[in-house]
């Protein structure tokens, strides 16, 4: 009876090690996680005031370029400012980009845009694109995500430091200014964007 219950003890005991052990490990790994996230977020918020600083800068050389734009943007329900969209094409051509969003000159959010073109097409470019958005109907169209612009959408290029007025269609209108690169005509049609709310 003895031999019974000191096994029966020695089984429990074990089981109690082991089970200690797996809650131990279950720990440790949400220890891991935890940190796995705030390292994420760490890079997250970096990648968020660097996209804030180069949407300040591309927003002064857009302003620079075009001395209306400030009354524009003043009257308009907001804008969606891509500081850095890099393409490259050879037959099919794709770009993309991140940028911000404003509403009443306020960040309120961030969109994804991606861009894929077929047609000949040869070289490479980066630009800046500014969307602005005219009417509130459009800003909220826009910020319900999925938006696209049509094969046939067209933008105003300001290119070497000047730019013309922007022209509006159902409530959007597209200015561009090219970075560096080479290649004939920047079209916006088929761009596609992804908006996700500022927290």
């Amino acid at each position: 009876m003895k031999k019974n219950l000191n096994k029966l003890t020695a089984l429990f005991a074990l089981m109690l090690f082991l089970s200690s052990g797996a809650v131990m490990a279950q720990d440790y790994d949400k220890k891991d996680k935890n940190k796995d996230k705030e390292k994420e977020q760490i890079v997250d918020q970096d990648k968020k005031k660097q996209l804030q600083m180069d949407a300040k800068e591309a927003k002064a050389a857009f302003m620079k370029a075009n001395a209306e734009l400030e009354g524009t943007l003043s009257n308009a329900a907001g804008y969606a400012i891509f500081p850095n969209v890099g393409k490259g094409a050879w037959i099919l051509g794709g770009g993309a980009g991140n940028g911000i969003v404003y509403e009443n000159d306020q960040l309120v959010g961030y969109a994804e845009l991606r861009q894929i073109d077929i047609g000949f097409q040869f070289g490479g470019k980066a630009f800046r694109e500014l969307i602005v958005f005219q009417t509130q109907e459009a800003l909220d169209k826009f910020k319900e995500g999925n938006f696209e612009f049509g094969g046939s959408a067209s933008a105003v290029i300001w290119d070497k430091g000047k730019g013309e007025a922007i022209t509006f269609e159902n409530g959007v209108g597209v200015a561009i200014m090219p970075k560096a690169g080479a290649m004939v005509g920047i079209s916006v049609g088929g761009q596609e964007f992804d908006y996700r709310a500022a927290q």
